[in-house]
């Protein structure tokens, strides 16, 4: 089986009020030295038996601040250590880090897929979640990447972004298929104590916009919308978060949802190889310093039990729209998930049909219900 290579850039030019990511804003300066513990990263990592890899993923953070030969280098690095057939190599860039310089440079270097965070195109959301970007950086950067010859583009929005209304997120979606891009993921606003926002929420107060979050409902409106418009359009709606033109779906990220196997590098990347999950520490300064030692920076590492194995297959598996084999979810677990298939089935939660248990199309946005409802099945 063919592995994924994923690389993760911890850096950002300021740090969004939702991200609940381990990244950070580190001075300029970093950037080389952490290039270059990557790459002798890829050098200590080269005698692991890995199979072939067809798919390299550069995230972040905001990888397109690295500059192009630093980029170009860590790529290099990759395929000459490695065994490489290279059939989808995608980097994340902000619009407003992108010129056609560096367009150029990425494609030169073996980029052929680039992933947007654009996460909307209302200037006043995009203000109030911290981004630097503004909508005419959006479509400059989209026709500046066309013009260098890429072909692949994919670009990310937010549904539930502070100040969001269901006219600016219709707007957004318009001015999304204006751009005729050939790739789409819509995430929705997480809540948690790992961002700005989420704190400022939970604890009742009113900094980053915390009072003009959309509710769940209006957010739920938003993705059901967004669904409507992308099928209308074409899109073929793969995963719960991504829909793609035909031969377009995201070679990488299905490599996680099918479990293939995938090694990730630098600060706070993980990695599974089939049997056992590790990640590296996500201070970069950490990382750098243990790689220069010549030690892998290793601070989570566990083997994958049977059971951990059947819950990841369950809720791994239902994100994509194609759902999972319901003779091997029964086979695994037996009756009790066989009844609570049926009874979220009747409820309307499910469909099973060519033996495959499904999300059903209608409750997409409280998949977490169904997910939940499984692999209480499945541990009962």
């Amino acid at each position: 089986m063919s592995a994924g290579a994923y690389i993760q850039v911890p850096f950002c030019q300021t740090k969004c009020t939702y991200c609940n990511f381990h990244t950070g804003v580190f001075s300029s300066s970093l950037y080389t030295p952490y290039a270059a513990a990557v790459r002798r990263e890829i050098e200590l990592r080269a005698k692991d038996e890995w199979a072939l890899f067809d798919t390299i993923y550069v995230g972040g953070g905001t990888p397109s601040l690295l500059s192009p030969r630093d980029l170009r280098e860590i790529l290099d690095s990759l395929r000459f250590r490695f065994r490489c057939a290279i059939e989808e190599a995608t980097l994340e860039a902000d619009p407003e880090t992108i010129t056609a310089e560096k367009a150029e440079a990425w494609l030169a270097a073996g980029f052929d897929r680039i992933s947007l965070g654009a996460q909307s195109f209302n200037d006043v959301e995009l203000k109030a979640a911290g981004r630097m970007h503004r909508r005419q950086d959006i479509t400059r950067a989209i026709d500046t990447l066309r013009a260098a010859g890429f072909r692949n583009l994919t670009l990310d929005l937010i549904a539930g972004m502070p100040h969001q209304t269901a006219a600016t997120w219709s707007d957004s979606i318009e001015n999304l298929l204006r751009v005729a891009l050939e790739h789409v993921s819509i995430y929705l606003m997480e809540i948690d104590e790992g961002s700005r926002l989420g704190k400022e929420v939970l604890a009742g107060g009113r900094r980053y916009s915390a009072k003009a979050l959309p509710s769940d409902d209006e957010m739920a409106s938003f993705y059901e919308f967004a669904c409507g418009r992308l099928a209308a359009e074409g899109f073929e709606h793969y995963e719960i978060s991504n829909w793609a033109r035909p031969g377009f779906r995201s070679r990488h990220n299905m490599k996680y949802w099918k479990r293939e196997p995938y090694l990730g590098l630098g600060a706070g990347a993980h990695s599974f190889d089939g049997a056992r999950r590790w990640a590296n520490n996500h201070d970069p300064a950490i990382f750098v310093s243990s790689i220069e030692r010549g030690e892998l920076p290793i601070e989570q590492n566990e083997d994958v039990t049977p059971r951990q194995a059947h819950e990841e297959e369950i809720f791994l598996g239902l994100r994509l729209l194609g759902g999972v084999d319901a003779a091997k979810l029964e086979g695994k677990s037996g009756v009790a998930i066989r009844e609570r298939i049926e009874e979220l089935r009747v409820h309307g939660l499910v469909v099973v049909e060519d033996g495959r248990v499904r999300l059903a199309p209608n409750r997409l946005a409280v998949s977490n219900e169904v997910f939940v409802a499984l692999l209480e099945a499945v541990n009962a």
